[in-house]
């Protein structure tokens, strides 16, 4: 079912700023769609749902499929949405198969970002102690008891936390409140299979003359949602009383279920395999091996994926268009153009019909071939001018790429496909900011034993330099010393190479930096004799800069970093990029230029945060910070820690506990504190507390305080003569 858009916060809420004329309206914090259709009736239903919400923290509306469940939960959130002052978050759980996943799950639809080797629970109980936040789930029925486990904990742990779930059965959980939700009225029904058909036939209206024809239809369907859209579709090419009439021959043939199955369950089957037998024979075989891809896809990934002798991938269109008009298949616009889903029972019927083919296990493992290449271009394509367009196309296709890693992983044989994907994926766990899942992944596929070396050894440096950016120096360190002794072993040069790099990283942000120097000037030798040429190399350079300006020398820092900028520049790299300039922006900071180092890590902070890189966008601020109190602005400043210190949680260690990483933040406190006293400077930090990282990041690129500041933040500072960055006996 389409979705109407959802309506606006009211512009008189006295809980928001007044915006400035022609500013756009303030929305509170939140994910919920926008919907493209009109929501119809259930009026009664949707207050009782409010009324529960006011009794309970935890509502849980069960139905069968295709009552309408999703769309009652994300209109009755939408219009509460001023209730809850840190958000209305959505979290749809369909395309999550695996029970290890689902706080991964929850963590993305919350926008949080981790990098810390701490599960991603803590994350989500740390994130909702303190909030006052509504979070609604949908589709939870097959993992019910991992999210019963996570609901109470979470309901536990956060005080002003409420949940609106919606699934086929209830979670069973104290102080819950079970809603039923009936099929509609004849009166809403009627509406909506009208309103519908309007949609799909312009000009249709209920007149004498169809009115009694569309109540007998909407009264057979049983006012069940998905079967009156399914009904409406139809109207494309019959009338209303000729979709009566093959309906009652459709129910005689397909009644389904067993005999103390409720009604509306057969009904509710009944119309979808009457749709089902409406479809050319082709339109069937399309709908049953579209059932595959988990969440949305794409027309290319359909054409090779779902063709054959019998559907030449060529006509693959013009059956799947047969199936859109059908409302079949749900078509969607997206930063990658037009993708395409079809609802959760309509898939798994699909999946019933595919099946009974036996064709199952060849089309998941066609879907996860077509995957692997996808990730393999990706990875090629990350070190090009298309790097943002590969962080959306990978986000995009997360749920099809976890099936895929699923599917290998059911075979032994298969696995290294599994540690293949992992290793290859390494730019979404690191640059698009996915460092708690890429470790779930890798930590899995490292425990495989397969004869693919190259495959398992990707997967061991990868995994290590994910636990060197999240802080964990043994988990580091061990997958490391594994790979490096196995590649040694096989003969892989170019994994050798990478361990080498990515223990002189951890070398570095341990503070041990001769080592560091030896080891990266030895990983970049290497990678010249190998050829090798990417982003990892580019990263190499720049962590060399690092150790040799963190030892004083910033000239040779900026001469490494200039040239990795200007490889950027040629090969349209970005996100390596904000890390050289964040090497620069320190430079220039060290040599008394605070306006250029300004200017430099607002660039690389507006590249991080576009990535959703959580490491280099808190970089940036800590040294943005330091910068902001030598301009001579400490309260700004001190704004600026407060906000990197509710930033550093989901990323890792503070500053990876290093003396060198965190010396500008120790001489930052230093000058704040000197310039506004403990009480000031206390209460300006807390006030960055409460900034997110949207709101703090678009304060910075702004130029200054934004609209969007919490209440009792101080008006902008004056400010002060200029102080020195380093302090006494600094570099």
């Amino acid at each position: 079912m389409r979705r109407t858009q959802r309506p606006s916060p009211s512009s008189d809420d006295p809980g928001r700023p007044a915006a400035s004329p022609g500013a756009p309206t303030p929305r509170h914090p939140g994910n919920l769609p926008a919907e493209l259709n009109r929501f119809v009736g259930r009026d009664r239903e949707l207050a009782d749902v409010a009324g529960l919400l006011e009794e309970s923290r935890l509502v849980t509306v069960v139905g069968v499929g295709g009552v309408g469940k999703s769309r009652l939960v994300t209109r009755a959130a939408a219009l509460l949405e001023k209730r809850y002052c840190d958000g209305v978050w959505l979290v749809e759980l369909s395309a999550v198969h695996d029970a290890a996943l689902l706080e991964h799950a929850l963590v993305d639809a919350l926008r949080l970002t981790d990098h810390t080797s701490r599960p991603p629970r803590s994350t989500l109980l740390d994130h909702c102690a303190e909030r006052r936040l509504l979070l609604v789930i949908d589709g939870f029925e097959h993992l019910v008891d991992a999210c019963a486990e996570l609901v109470r904990d979470l309901l536990r742990r956060a005080p002003e936390l409420r949940v609106l779930a919606a699934g086929r059965l209830p979670l069973d959980l104290d102080g819950e409140r079970g809603y039923p939700l009936a099929t509609m009225s004849d009166e809403d029904a009627l509406l909506l299979f009208a309103e519908r058909a309007a949609s799909v036939r312009p000009g249709f209206g209920l007149t004498e003359h169809t009115r009694d024809a569309a109540l007998e239809l909407c009264r057979r369907l049983d006012g069940i949602p998905l079967a009156l859209e399914l009904a409406a579709g139809r109207l494309r090419a019959l009338s209303t009383e000729q979709v009566l009439q093959r309906l009652d021959d459709r129910f005689r043939l397909l009644t389904g279920g067993s005999r103390s199955a409720l009604g509306r369950h057969q009904t509710l089957r009944t119309a979808i395999g009457w749709s089902h037998e409406l479809c050319a024979p082709e339109q069937r075989l399309l709908w049953a091996r579209l059932s595959v891809f988990a969440g949305q896809f794409d027309l290319e990934a359909a054409e090779y994926i779902c063709s054959g002798p019998d559907l030449p991938a060529d006509s693959v269109l013009d059956v799947l268009s047969g199936l859109l008009a059908q409302s079949v298949v749900l078509c969607e616009e997206s930063a990658m153009g037009a993708r395409y889903r079809m609802l959760d029972t309509v898939r798994e019927y699909g999946a019933e019909w595919l099946a009974a083919t036996g064709d199952t296990d060849r089309l998941r493992r066609r879907h996860r071939d077509w995957f692997l290449g996808l990730a393999t271009w990706c990875e090629l394509d990350w070190f090009s001018p298309r790097q943002a367009e590969v962080a959306a196309r990978v986000e995009s296709e997360l749920p099809n790429l976890r099936r895929a890693m699923e599917c290998s992983l059911e075979s032994p044989e298969e696995a290294h496909l599994a540690q293949y994907l992992a290793g290859t994926l390494w730019f979404l766990w690191v640059g698009c900011g996915r460092l708690s899942e890429g470790r779930h992944w890798l930590d899995h596929v490292r425990e495989e034993e397969t004869p693919y070396d190259s495959s398992r050894l990707k997967a061991l440096w990868v995994l290590g330099y994910v636990a060197v950016l999240q802080g964990d120096p043994v988990g580091a360190i061990s997958a490391l010393s594994e790979c490096r002794e196995e590649a040694d072993l096989a003969g892989d040069a170019v994994a050798s190479a990478y361990a080498v790099h990515r223990t002189g990283c951890l070398a570095l942000v341990t503070d041990d930096m001769p080592r560091a120097h030896e080891l990266l000037q030895e990983a970049l030798g290497r990678y010249r004799e190998l050829g090798e040429l990417n982003s990892n190399v580019l990263m190499a350079q720049v962590e060399l800069a690092m150790t040799v300006g963190f030892q004083g020398d910033l000239d040779g820092a900026v001469v490494i970093c200039e040239e990795v900028r200007e490889i950027c520049e040629d090969h349209g790299e970005r996100w390596a990029l904000s890390y050289a300039l964040y090497v620069l922006g320190f430079a220039a900071l060290q040599r008394g230029r605070p306006a250029g180092a300004r200017e430099l890590l607002g660039e690389s902070l507006a590249i991080s945060h576009t990535f959703h890189d959580r490491l280099g966008t808190v970089l940036a601020l800590e040294l943005l910070a330091l910068v902001t109190v030598v301009e001579g602005d400490a309260a700004e400043a001190a704004l600026l820690q407060g906000a990197a210190d509710r930033i550093w949680p989901s990323v890792g260690l503070p500053l990876f506990g290093s003396a060198h990483y965190g010396g500008p933040r120790a001489r930052c406190e230093e000058l704040a504190r000197h310039e506004l006293g403990e009480a000031l400077y206390a209460s300006e930090r807390g006030a960055g507390g409460r900034l997110g990282a949207d709101a703090v990041v678009a304060r910075v690129l702004s130029g200054g305080p934004g609209q969007q500041e919490p209440p009792g933040t101080r008006p902008p500072a004056t400010r002060k003569p200029a102080a020195s960055p380093v302090g006494e006996g600094r570099a």
